[in-house]
């Protein structure tokens, strides 16, 4: 959600740069290479740039929360400009150039003042050109090889994660694209691929406190139902009899207990072992509010 300071920033930005007149900068068919401050000044356009909000995350210590200058050659787009200063597209949802909103393709120009915008959660921007597409109405996600434990706490609380040991970066990218689903990973390189349209960067380093952030980040609480998932392959839970599956139930166990879940995916067999505790606890720290 985007902190309030930054929403008020974004109107009184609009108020104080105005709305420019007339049509955005055409496009260069072949512009020029550009790189950050090692031109000649005399061959340098300038711009003003400021991100907002979690942006900040992928900046260094001295631009964040300020207005920065940024050098350029030629006319590059300005989606090219925010990735590189090292901001991945999938996170932008509003580019204000001198106060008007922006698609990724505008042409940077001399002079131009431009302010990047998260995801908007609780403030309507539809009279706006949103950059992303519109969320998925339930969040399903595609994790990379680096977020393994992510992945099975994400499905602990019931969400559809898929996670492939040994899926490449264009495997994530086509099961992202294909099945509509939100990649996660901690790589910034991999969510500035130009065909990808649903990415996030997680931030946190602890499996635990990465669960926290993406349920609150894609406020999930209410897609939340625990135990309700295999935490192997993903697949949905299903009652079984116990008589189905007798011969698979330790006979300890089979002693004492009647109620047992199916994988209809891999297959794998559930019941309320003596782990039930701690995977309910793990649900519980997730799942609470941050320490005030």
């Amino acid at each position: 959600m985007v902190a309030t300071d930054a929403i008020f920033g974004f109107w009184c930005l609009v108020a104080a740069w105005g709305f420019a007149a007339g049509s955005v900068a055409s496009a260069v068919p072949d512009p020029e290479l550009w790189r950050v401050g090692d031109l000649e000044s005399r061959d340098m356009a300038r711009a003003t740039f400021r991100f907002y909000a979690e942006l900040n995350d992928f900046l260094p210590a001295e631009r964040r929360g300020r207005e920065f200058t940024y050098e350029f050659s030629g006319s590059p787009a300005v989606k090219d400009a925010v990735e590189a200063l090292g901001v991945p597209h999938v996170e932008v949802d509003l580019i204000l150039v001198n106060g008007e909103s922006v698609p990724f393709s505008h042409r940077l120009r001399d002079g131009d003042r431009v302010a990047v915008y998260p995801a908007f959660e609780s403030l309507d921007i539809s009279p706006l050109l949103r950059l992303r597409p519109r969320p998925l109405r339930r969040p399903k996600f595609v994790a990379d090889v680096h977020l393994r434990r992510l992945a099975r706490l994400l499905r602990l609380l019931g969400l559809d994660v898929v996670f492939l040991p040994g899926a490449d970066d264009e495997e994530l990218l086509r099961i992202s694209l294909e099945e509509g689903r939100i990649l996660l990973t901690r790589d910034r390189q991999l969510l500035k691929h130009g065909r990808l349209t649903h990415g996030y960067f997680v931030r946190a380093e602890h499996p635990l406190e990465q669960a926290r952030e993406v349920v609150r980040r894609f406020d999930l609480a209410g897609e939340v139902h625990p135990f309700s998932r295999c935490l192997e392959c993903g697949g949905e839970l299903t009652k079984v009899q116990k008589e189905e599956v007798l011969e698979r139930i330790p006979p300890r166990t089979a002693a004492w207990l009647s109620e047992y879940v199916l994988c209809r995916g891999c297959g794998k067999l559930y019941w309320r072992g003596t782990h039930f505790r701690r995977l309910a606890r793990l649900v519980t720290e997730i799942l609470s509010p941050e320490p005030s």
